[in-house]
């Protein structure tokens, strides 16, 4: 039964090919197609209204230069927030619940903000190494300390998103399976044991969104501090 509980991060094949490929791919299917009218219906304009939200939220803070980061960043929190919202659907599978495919959405990204200080403004980018007004026999630790913090933000940024999906998850499989349980023993507290289900799910999606967020968010602060 342990065991069970964990059938629902394996990543889904088909005669030994993976389909996780295919789990990332198809969120974008459920988007509206552009077209020649500015305005097509509902959904057109809801796509419209939420990605001129998030871009402004990110690009806000950021000047000229980090705007053309824009398409990027929002595909990216469109994509994440897809692929977590989808996921709490029954029978489907979340890929955003592999700490593989988050480090390799969180690596690159985060090397690319890196580089992009390095390469516009070296001085101010290693000056993040060691604050102003250091005393000189703390400055090696300071600057290991730093190079620690700075190195870690990979990591931090994949594995934030893989552990709140992953545990909003396992808890929703344990409080159902508790449910379905009770119900012939104990039908009165297998009901109030389905409210407690039915308001874990209205979190675990406010979490989808939020992380989703978060995790793009990030991302824009990092790429702030090099810009």
């Amino acid at each position: 039964m342990n065991l069970s509980f964990f059938d629902q991060f394996a990543s889904p094949s088909l005669l030994g090919i993976p389909l996780i490929l295919l789990s990332m791919l198809f969120p974008a299917l459920l988007l509206p197609m552009p077209n020649n009218r500015w305005i097509n219906n509902r959904l057109a304009t809801l796509q419209l209204w939420a990605s001129h939200l998030m871009t402004k939220q990110l690009m806000t803070p950021m000047n000229k230069k980090g705007h053309k980061w824009a398409l990027i960043l929002v595909s990216l929190m469109i994509m994440l927030l897809l692929i977590n919202l989808l996921g709490l659907l029954p029978y489907t599978f979340t890929p955003t619940t592999q700490l593989s495919m988050n480090m390799a959405l969180a690596f690159p990204l985060w090397l690319a903000t890196l580089l992009t200080g390095l390469r516009n403004q070296p001085s101010a980018s290693l000056g993040h190494l060691l604050p102003e007004g250091t005393p000189t026999p703390l400055i090696p630790a300071l600057i290991l300390i730093e190079t620690t913090s700075l190195l870690i933000r990979p990591l931090a940024l994949g594995v934030r998103l893989t552990a709140n999906l992953t545990a909003g998850h396992l808890l929703i499989q344990l409080i159902s399976t508790a449910t379905i349980t009770l119900l012939p023993i104990m039908p009165t507290v297998s009901i109030l044991t389905a409210l407690i289900l039915f308001l874990l799910t209205i979190l675990e999606v406010a979490v989808a969104m939020i992380q989703a967020y978060v995790f793009v968010l990030l991302l824009s602060l990092y790429l702030q501090e090099n810009i």
